[in-house]
């Protein structure tokens, strides 16, 4: 499995994000859509996209009783993906409901992936308002192990934790790593942060990019620059 630098396009309007990838005469970024374009222009965004010949990563972090998300990701089954995901939080019986779900009839899928703890969340967050007394890398190490005991896969992590998961769950569980920045840029809302370089070293497979890329003044030049340092 290759590596690849996915684009989080956390637009607010078809209109901005059609002009940002407008800008890309020759590559085609992968594509993260998440809940702010995807609530603001439904599943006709993610066709759109799709249909522009972008890879698609639906990234609406689903966590409901079992039954309710195999339904959704039912509907979502549909849209033609690439990837999407849930919380692990969840339970394993909700992540093999979800997989049950985004299963279609002829047995094909989009990959699923499962969030273990967000890359805002500290140490000491999880302990003072989730009450979550465990270290932060055994809780997303637990979590990737139920992930994977579910069937899919692979998880979100911080790029800081991305061998670990590797040793625990094997080299073909997808690490999926948001929480990166260049080594000159802004660290922004994010706590477990690293570098694209530096991502690539410590074993994840996708990284996650957003304002690095979207809000340079050049996009086109700093997704290039994202590659080159992670895919080489």
């Amino acid at each position: 499995m290759g590596k690849d630098v996915i684009v989080a396009c956390d637009f607010s309007s078809k209109q901005a994000v059609m002009d940002f990838l407008d800008k890309f005469t020759e590559e085609k970024p992968y594509v993260k859509i998440g809940m702010e374009l995807f609530y603001a222009e439904g599943p006709s965004i993610v066709k759109e996209i799709k249909a522009r010949g972008h890879k698609i990563f639906l990234d609406l972090k689903l966590c409901d009783i079992p039954n309710t998300v195999k339904k959704a990701m039912s509907v979502l089954s549909g849209l033609d993906v690439d990837m999407t995901n849930l919380h692990a939080s969840g339970t394993i019986e909700m992540m093999q409901a979800a997989l049950e779900g985004l299963t279609r009839p002829d047995g094909t899928r989009p990959l699923l992936i499962a969030v273990t703890q967000l890359t805002s969340t500290s140490e000491e967050r999880m302990r003072e308002q989730l009450l979550i007394d465990k270290p932060l890398d055994e809780v997303v190490m637990h979590y990737a192990s139920n992930a994977e005991k579910a069937g899919l896969d692979g998880v979100v992590c911080s790029p800081l934790e991305a061998g670990k998961v590797h040793d625990r769950c094997g080299a073909k569980f997808i690490t999926v790593t948001p929480g990166v920045r260049f080594a000159d840029g802004d660290i922004g809302d994010q706590v477990r942060v690293t570098t694209p370089e530096k991502a690539k070293e410590l074993g994840s497979d996708y990284i996650v990019v957003g304002r690095p890329i979207t809000a340079a003044e050049d996009p086109v030049a700093a997704y290039r620059r994202c590659v080159a340092e992670f895919v080489g």
